[in-house]
């Protein structure tokens, strides 16, 4: 009996140990999130830092790893944080949006706790709140494939990520009160390289990265600016794109990418020129005036000499830019030899044989409410609750806070532009598809929380139902963010599979807090933890639910 006892005991101990085994790893991180002079333009001003730092700290994960990142707010105001193309499968709760989250209050804190499932790839994260992303408060979030997965290239010499974008000398307080007036924000000051911005010929202490003769570099390139797209190059040295947003693509090589707001991109490198200094350059794309750009060294080891002043030539502008840069964009394929973050190959997902459930047909708008401007979709410009969206529709009050649906799946007829709260009722496990045009002269750049879609086409014009046929249905990109170019339209496909309230909105931040952005609320019927996660225990509450007595939890 009693070695029946201990067999079973030992059993027990092994069965324990196997499953703490399986348990896929945990990072953990402390954030302090503070103000901090900065002068990415060389004009002083009050930005947001993460642990002292800008760019902020990168999460070097790998697929499937549990991320729990504790944010200490020491900001005298509100903070939510973002974790930008993180799908956050079960769990928009962790999404950092103002629909599905209280603030971080001044002088607490708050853990995110999330999985990278079954994700690869270059992200990044920002803060949501007021313009806050005009401030800074931004980071890599790179996620790399587990050691039996294959990659489809050799493990490069290092590992580099590069954030570019347009940046304001108002500094964020006084922008937010230029767009509170009902004014826009307007052009930018110039181009930032990692927070830093130089020009041909200046002297610098220190090369942006280093290179070794003979070796290859990966360098992740995303846009964290307000609203300007750029195009990024590096003299004498081609480019060959590997991976973009969460996707391994054909392995082109470029002279130069467009990169616009919000979108992340890897390519390689090879240090293969004469070792000296070589610039990095970074200009603005479409803008009406003069063209802004920076430059950053790159810096061979042991190298003989400053970069040259020769500079390789942007590409064209105007109508002649936008086609050059509709036909870049139809150069990127997906690899459907390579392995996702699971075994099984890319394009073994086949979803040009999966019929359309439904087709949402979204037009943005420009216009004046009450004589302040607005930004709105399908004549619905967004504005947030005190109580967020995702909240209320945990605790029932769903009608004390927003209507679902006062937005149309088509363009409205009338120029009428209704400020509310924008949220779509979708459901569960459809395959829809997702029209964005554009009738503007601005190019725009659209993302959505909590899935990839497929970038099946852009053309311009006006889209209609014949233009499927035009459609790229079997190597299209899985991305997380789609470009509108100006008077074009542009087509995403993807399954609503993963249940919450996600947001899709514009990446030019001044049209995202004036209104141009929608929550999907995709429900599962089953309130299931299968599905979707309860909400956490360290969850914050705000509004009308502060009071509330908390809901049945979902049960397995």
């Amino acid at each position: 009996m009693e070695r029946t006892s201990i067999t079973v005991v030992s059993l027990l101990v092994c069965l324990t140990f196997v499953l703490v085994k399986a348990e896929d790893p945990y990072l953990r991180f402390e954030w302090n999130v503070t103000y901090g002079t900065i002068a990415p333009l060389g004009v002083p001003l009050q930005g947001i830092l993460i642990n002292g730092q800008l760019p902020g700290p990168r999460i070097n994960c790998t697929s499937n790893n549990n991320i729990v990142v504790n944010v200490f707010n020491h900001l005298d105001e509100p903070l939510l944080l973002t974790w930008n193309g993180v799908q956050q499968r079960k769990n928009s709760w962790q999404d950092g949006t103002p629909g599905t989250m209280c603030p971080i209050m001044p002088g607490t804190n708050f853990t995110y706790r999330f999985q990278v499932k079954d994700q690869i790839g270059s992200f990044f994260y920002f803060p949501t709140t007021d313009l806050h992303r005009a401030a800074g408060g931004f980071g890599a979030i790179n996620v790399h494939s587990r050691a039996l997965i294959p990659v489809p290239f050799d493990n490069p010499a290092d590992d580099y990520s590069v954030f570019v974008g347009d940046w304001y000398n108002k500094g964020y307080k006084s922008l937010k009160k230029i767009l509170d007036g009902g004014r826009t924000i307007g052009r930018p000051d110039g181009i930032h390289i990692n927070g830093k911005s130089l020009k041909v010929g200046d002297k610098v202490a220190e090369p942006l990265y280093k290179m070794e003769a003979g070796k290859t570099y990966r360098y992740r390139f995303c846009n964290v600016g307000m609203r300007t797209s750029v195009n990024v190059r590096i003299q004498g040295h081609p480019m060959k794109l590997v991976e973009m947003e969460g996707s391994h693509t054909v392995q082109n090589v470029y002279e130069s990418l467009d990169l616009h707001v919000g979108q992340c991109l890897s390519v390689l490198v090879t240090a293969d020129q004469e070792p000296k200094d070589y610039y990095m350059i970074v200009s603005s794309r479409f803008l009406k005036q003069a063209e802004l750009s920076s430059v950053a060294i790159i810096r061979y080891a042991n190298g003989k000499g400053p970069a040259s002043s020769d500079l390789p030539a942007p590409p064209p502008e105007n109508t002649q830019g936008i086609a050059w840069s509709m036909n870049q964009f139809r150069s990127f394929r997906w690899n459907l030899t390579a392995s996702a973050a699971r075994p099984n190959p890319q394009g073994s997902y086949h979803y040009g044989q999966i019929n359309i459930t439904r087709t949402f047909k979204i037009v943005n708008s420009r216009s004046e409410v009450d004589g302040k401007l607005r930004y709105a979709l399908n004549g619905i410009s967004h504005t947030d609750s005190e109580t967020p969206f995702k909240l209320a529709e945990y605790f029932g009050a769903t009608d004390k806070v927003f209507k679902y649906d006062l937005m149309g799946d088509e363009p409205s007829t009338s120029d009428k532009v209704t400020v509310a709260s924008n949220i779509k009722n979708a459901t569960f496990r459809n395959f829809v598809e997702i029209i964005f045009e554009n009738h503007e002269k601005t190019i725009q750049t659209y993302h959505l929380d909590g899935y990839s879609f497929f970038a099946v086409g852009v053309e311009p014009g006006k889209w209609t139902p014949e233009k499927r046929k035009n459609y790229n249905l079997v190597d299209a990109i899985n991305r997380h963010s789609i470009q509108v170019y100006p008077n074009s339209w542009a087509a995403v496909m993807t399954t609503l599979d993963n249940a919450g309230l996600w947001s899709l909105r514009s990446e030019m931040w001044e049209r995202f807090y004036l209104g141009q952005q929608l929550y999907f609320s995709v429900l599962s019927p089953a309130r299931s933890l299968r599905d979707e996660y309860n909400l956490p225990d360290n969850h914050p509450l705000c509004g009308i639910v502060k009071s509330m007595p908390m809901p049945s939890p979902y049960k397995a």
